[in-house]
């Protein structure tokens, strides 16, 4: 994952675009911004790509021939070796329910198209900037009552029973644990587990905690509703 230059690490950038013109487009001013850049145009191509030779990050278009890209995000995600790939989405589907799509099935950010090509960048370099975050700072187990989480090997488990979490779940949960107590807004919770700015909408955050809370169960409760504000995870 990632090349050498001078004993510094250069990331690689996977292009899923189906539009050649884009994907050049793309490439251009991901070489230009310091990165390797290299394109696949379906998503068959993407996952035996990845599954190779693990790319930094991996910018993705929803429309594609075959596999499309909500399939192979969903794909990527729930695997163990490639799970903690940030994935762009970049695509012209930008309706709320779109953006919904994209939070549950794991996309760490999602632009719309057409897209400036500074904007492209500089989200490019904060989600990888947040994963070497992420690696460095945050891969200590979590015991909070009954509910146990493991950043490392991304499992949760509640009385002992290990629960299956989206990805977006997932991050939720993990940014609620590192800071009990703590009430964050809607757009708060975004931007600490996604990066500034992120395309989306109220009701993405709930609909993610929703799902969140039917599956921690009786352990749910910790999850409070702070009226007018968003969301906190209540002390023990």
């Amino acid at each position: 994952m990632g090349k050498t230059l001078n004993n510094q690490k250069i990331n690689q950038i996977l292009i899923v675009e189906d539009d050649k013109d884009i994907a050049g487009l793309v490439a251009f001013n991901v070489e230009q911004a310091g990165y390797v850049p290299e394109t696949v145009h379906s998503g068959e191509e993407a996952i035996k790509k990845v599954r190779e030779n693990p790319p930094d990050l991996i910018v993705l278009d929803l429309m594609l021939p075959g596999i499309d890209g909500l399939d192979v995000c969903k794909l990527l995600k729930s695997g163990d070796k490639t799970s903690n790939i940030p994935i762009l989405m970049l695509t012209a589907k930008g309706t709320e329910e779109d953006i919904v799509k994209g939070l549950e099935t794991g996309a760490d950010d999602y632009v719309t198209k057409p897209f400036s090509p500074k904007v492209l960048i500089a989200r490019i370099k904060n989600l990888l900037r947040r994963k070497q975050t992420k690696i460095s700072n945050k891969n200590d187990e979590i015991y909070f009552d009954k509910i146990y989480l493991d950043p490392g090997k991304r499992k949760v488990k509640v009385n002992g029973k290990e629960i299956d979490l989206t990805y977006s779940e997932f991050e939720i949960l993990h940014f609620f644990l590192l800071h009990p107590g703590w009430v964050f807004t809607r757009t708060e919770i975004v931007n600490n587990i996604r990066g500034d700015n992120y395309l989306v909408t109220e009701r993405a955050v709930d609909v993610l905690i929703v799902g969140l809370r039917k599956k921690l169960g009786a352990a749910a409760k910790y999850i409070e509703t702070v009226r007018g504000v968003g969301y906190r995870l209540k002390e023990k």
